[in-house]
């Protein structure tokens, strides 16, 4: 059995705010496990952040998991936004260390918060008995003095109390593979997930791909030469690359996989397409509540 996970991001104005309602509308009826909503850095949109993650608690069948980071709050700060999240029903957070603040050079931890994601498991799980996801990094995280000290990282957020881990996005396979493997032989069971970027503009990947550490294949520069102006052509490449990677990773024995959506729904729903998944019927209650969330737009 196929699972799926959708990641969004607060918007920024309304136009950005359509989009992403009827991203998440397209996207629910194939019945993902849960669908996070990232925190920027700094904790800059965690007002937003909140207000979306009610939303979807409010209005969709969906289970949203909000993201929460150690930067820029005290423990006592992120543990009351943890419980308001359990006290609205939400059970499913992404805890993450987090981004430095723009500008600042490096991670500084705040003096009386969480040090690290590892730190901020535990916290929550002392807590309440949320379901905890984390991030991995198949090609290390670029602020790791060393691949194995990531690993050893990674093993403390488990250990910590995380239910699952999810990877940055990565169009390496074979380097998800082989961080697969080592992460078995570390001792690490919980599920390790494959993150999975659907390419909708590729000069704006290899940004995100410099600032995380991900590979961009000579191959996949290949791809998209010559295409800047082509939209549609684009569209179609990403489609048939990110299909690859997926159908790639199902014969290798993975059964889940986390989309960075972007906020657009066109590309992640044909691919999951391909996955098998087709949308679930709608009962009575998910079908008043999709007119609800319309009504609102």
């Amino acid at each position: 059995m196929i699972n799926v996970s959708f990641e969004f991001f607060p918007p920024a104005d309304a136009s950005m705010e359509a989009t992403l309602w009827r991203s998440i509308e397209r996207l629910e009826p194939l019945g993902p496990r849960f669908v996070s909503v990232t925190y920027g850095a700094d904790g800059s949109t965690r007002a937003r952040t909140h207000q979306v993650v009610s939303r979807i608690q409010r209005e969709t069948s969906l289970t949203g998991a909000p993201h929460l980071t150690c930067v820029g709050a005290s423990r006592g700060e992120v543990l009351d936004i943890a419980r308001q999240y359990w006290e609205q029903g939400i059970r499913h957070i992404v805890a993450l260390r987090g981004d430095p603040p723009q500008g600042a050079e490096r991670y500084v931890p705040h003096p009386d918060g969480f040090a690290y994601a590892a730190d901020l498991v535990a916290g929550l799980r002392r807590m309440a008995d949320f379901d905890i996801s984390v991030a991995a990094y198949p090609e290390t995280h670029p602020e790791a003095p060393s691949a194995q000290f990531d690993l050893d990282n990674l093993k403390r957020k488990i250990e910590a109390g995380a239910s699952r881990a999810i990877t940055q996005f990565f169009f390496d396979t074979e380097a998800f593979l082989r961080f697969r493997d080592r992460c078995a032989a570390e001792g690490i069971t919980a599920p390790i997930v494959p993150g999975i970027l659907p390419i909708t503009r590729f000069t704006q990947v290899r940004r995100f791909a410099e600032r995380c550490g991900a590979t961009i294949p000579r191959w996949l520069e290949e791809r998209f030469t010559g295409l800047e102006e082509d939209a549609e052509t684009r569209r179609l490449i990403a489609a048939s690359v990110a299909i690859e990677q997926v159908k790639l990773l199902e014969r290798h024995g993975v059964r889940d996989f986390h989309f960075y959506t972007l906020n657009r729904a066109e590309l992640t729903y044909a691919i999951c397409h391909m996955l098998g998944l087709r949308p679930a019927a709608q009962d009575p209650v998910c079908a008043g509540r999709a007119q609800a969330a319309g009504d609102v737009k």
